[in-house]
């Protein structure tokens, strides 16, 4: 077996048009180190998985693939993937996203080589639409404490590099398997991170993240778009809890009902708005004084009024 120092851990499913970008994007770093692609593929049903048969055939020393009889599943897929890298370190990069800076593996193994007590590093990603709309993320600083995370995650998966032996801890130690209500794999494994170790941040422009129409993250469906701002702000309350001493509780989960009740705002049924902020209100009391529910209640009535005129 190679001896590696990185392993990219590429999770894909039905990303055809898109993975041989993401796999050319590792090929072309420029590294002095020697590096592995570890693909989970996961039944994809389009042509996935003969592209990356192509590039094993070109690339076999540098290129494996995980695959199995039947789908698992994001979660799944995202372990077995993580447990069959061979590196001391793991990026993680989607199949559907790809690096940009060819530099960008030297210079995070490099940070973490210097800097024993750091768990992972991170830096900016360009986020791009479907329609070639372009934002870098994160807006403003990037944050690297714990309580900067838990209000905010600055870490776009596709430009992380984390230690290997610490993911492997986050998993002993959270079991995200435990929780299937957690929509998302990454915020939680970054939180852990940020609580039991340090993290650094590089300040440019690493990858790029794609911003698909019909994702988990980024759905048409509002009901869908709810469920996932729900995760993200339940997991940043476990962690609080659990690693902070529920000093944020109050302030997540404030911003947790004004988020999902601005998305009500502009869809749903009004009396969804208001089982909904009933819901919240009976969770937490302090919410019946949040005067911006009410004023997002004001405009949900109006914005249904005016669609009333428009018919």
């Amino acid at each position: 077996m190679r001896e590696v120092m990185l392993s990219v851990v590429m999770t894909t499913y039905n990303h055809e048009r898109y993975i041989a970008t993401a796999i050319e994007s590792v090929l072309r770093q420029q590294t002095d180190f020697p590096i592995e692609i570890v693909v989970g593929e996961d039944c994809s049903t389009d042509r996935t998985l003969n592209i990356l048969l192509d590039y094993q055939s070109q690339y076999p020393e540098a290129i494996r693939i995980v695959r199995s009889e039947s789908n698992v599943g994001f979660r799944e897929n995202y372990r077995r993937t993580i447990a069959a890298a061979h590196g001391r370190y793991i990026a993680m990069l989607d199949g559907d996203d790809y690096f940009t800076h060819r530099k960008k593996l030297q210079m995070q193994v490099e940070l973490l080589e210097q800097n024993p007590d750091v768990g992972m590093c991170y830096g900016r990603s360009e986020r791009v639409d479907e329609s070639g709309a372009t934002t870098i993320y994160p807006e403003g600083e990037c944050t690297t404490t714990l309580e900067a995370m838990l209000r905010r995650n600055p870490a776009e998966n596709c430009t992380v590099v984390a230690r290997k032996e610490l993911v492997e801890r986050y998993y002993a130690d959270v079991r995200p398997e435990e929780h299937p209500e957690w929509l998302t794999d990454d915020l939680p494994m970054w939180l852990w991170f940020a609580a039991n170790s340090r993290c650094m941040a590089i300040d440019c422009p690493m990858s790029v993240h794609r911003v698909l129409n019909e994702s988990v993250s980024h759905s048409p469906n509002y009901k869908r778009r709810m469920a996932f701002v729900d995760s993200l702000y339940d997991i940043s309350l476990w962690y609080d809890e659990r690693y902070n001493d529920s000093r944020l509780s109050d302030e997540l989960l404030t911003e947790k009902h004004n988020t999902t009740l601005w998305v009500l705002s502009y869809n749903g049924s009004v009396g969804e708005y208001i089982r909904r902020w009933r819901r919240d209100v009976k969770e937490y009391r302090a919410l019946k004084r949040n005067i911006a529910s009410y004023g997002l209640f004001v405009k949900k009535v109006c914005w249904r009024m005016w669609h009333k005129t428009k018919r």
